[in-house]
């Protein structure tokens, strides 16, 4: 499956942006999901999963409450929408995916087989 992640951007404090992850060569909703972000000078951080088929939702603690993970099925594409954001959620977002994921690898990229070329979010205070 090839991922293409888009809706990055320069943002203020406070505000919101929707990344999106599309699809192609595969039904994503076979996949889990997920979204993983790098800061520059930082390791990849895992930011939220959707689970293929009906699965549920996961966050990181830093996240939750702000950004919300979401499929649509007819569009081929999972969405990260993401509101209050601060300065520290400036980075690099990736979309990545896998058919194979067991509940706790999820949360650990090296379990996605599939990556998506990544969104700059550049979020000024």
């Amino acid at each position: 499956v090839q991922l293409q992640a888009s809706g990055g951007g320069l943002v203020q404090a406070g505000g919101s942006l929707r990344l999106s992850c599309t699809a192609s060569g595969r039904t994503l909703s076979s996949y889990t999901v997920g979204w993983f972000r790098q800061a520059p000078g930082k390791d990849q951080e895992f930011v939220a999963a959707v689970r293929r088929s009906g699965g549920g939702t996961y966050y990181a603690d830093s996240v939750k409450g702000r950004f919300t993970i979401s499929r649509d099925n007819a569009k081929n594409t999972v969405y990260l929408q993401m509101i209050s954001l601060k300065p520290e959620d400036t980075a690099v977002y990736y979309c990545a995916a896998d058919s194979g994921i067991i509940l706790s690898s999820l949360r650990t990229g090296a379990s996605y087989d599939y990556w998506g070329q990544g969104t700059l979010v550049t979020v000024s205070s």
